[in-house]
């Protein structure tokens, strides 16, 4: 078992993102990707700004916290700082999105204000819910969808007082969910899923930092103080996925963009992604893949 010190250490430089994604002056960007051409898969992670995933085309698999939901073409997911999403696609289909970050002092959460105070600290503080998936069945998709549409085109002019119109856009976005939104009531439930949560950010941490190496189930098991078995049902009930699963499925995501990116040799990437045996990372490729490493070199995106 690993001691608070170490754990927390994990826990703030692993899983944590910290990539400033955008000016310090216009904190927001977008950034159109395609699973599995840009990625076979997004891993669990946080970061301290919002994160919109608009998914454009296609299909597949996104998780905020412990909700796992089958995204679809027109979907919005909302994250907020501080929650674990990620994303996967499914076998044969691809799926297009937008990532749209900003920080929610860009909305001005850091002023002294009556905006600030009663409506977007409370959001941060959690005291106030807002919606994570907002659906084309959403009676509200319509008027949010435009507000990101607007800013898409915005953006992609940059004519002079631009920023201004994102910046209005997303103000509008957040004052018509607030409008809608309930208040979060105090509950044993909540705190227990917080608990939860924070174990399950130090688990992905560990996998993040230390994938290349070997990591057991009754390792990560301590470090939760569950014993395996607890841990294994645990884990696949937060992650619908199994923790030896997860962590062959997370080795091969790293080892598919070294292979897309580098000139590195298989069996080097193989190594450096986990994997003590060439033949067993070339069966778990081509199953993942359908195709061998060689040839998921060679295609042409």
């Amino acid at each position: 078992m690993i001691n608070v010190e170490k754990a927390l250490k994990i826990q703030y430089s692993a899983y944590h993102e910290t990539k400033r994604h955008s000016d310090t002056m216009f904190a927001f960007n977008v950034y159109p990707c395609t699973i599995p051409v840009d990625f076979p898969f997004v891993p669990l992670h946080w970061q301290d700004s919002v994160e919109i995933i608009y998914i454009k085309q296609g299909d597949g698999i996104v998780q905020v916290d412990f909700e796992i939901f089958h995204a679809q073409a027109g979907d919005i997911y909302l994250v907020m700082p501080g929650h674990l999403h990620g994303m996967r696609g499914i076998l044969k289909t691809r799926m297009e999105y937008e990532n749209i970050i900003f920080d929610m002092n860009f909305l001005g959460s850091d002023n002294v204000d009556l905006c600030s105070q009663k409506y977007l600290q409370p959001v941060l503080n959690g005291k106030i819910l807002l919606p994570v998936r907002i659906s084309t069945e959403n009676p509200l998709y319509s008027q949010i969808a435009s507000y990101l549409d607007s800013c898409d085109r915005l953006s992609a002019l940059r004519t002079n007082g631009y920023e201004l119109g994102v910046k209005g856009n997303l103000m509008l976005l957040f004052s018509l969910l607030l409008q809608n939104a309930p208040e979060a009531e105090a509950s044993p439930a909540i705190d227990s899923d917080q608990k939860h949560l924070q174990k399950l950010k130090t688990v992905l941490a560990r996998i993040e930092q230390d994938f290349d190496k070997k990591l057991t189930v009754q390792e990560m098991a301590d470090e939760c103080g569950y014993s395996a078995s607890h841990f294994m049902r645990w884990f696949k009930e937060a992650t619908g996925s199994g923790f030896s699963a997860y962590l062959i499925e997370y080795r091969l995501g790293k080892a598919a963009r070294e292979i897309q990116n580098t000139n590195k040799t298989i069996l080097e990437i193989a190594e450096q992604s986990g994997f003590d045996n060439l033949s067993n990372f070339n069966r778990l490729f081509k199953k993942r893949f359908e195709m061998t490493p060689g040839q998921f070199r060679k295609q042409d995106y």
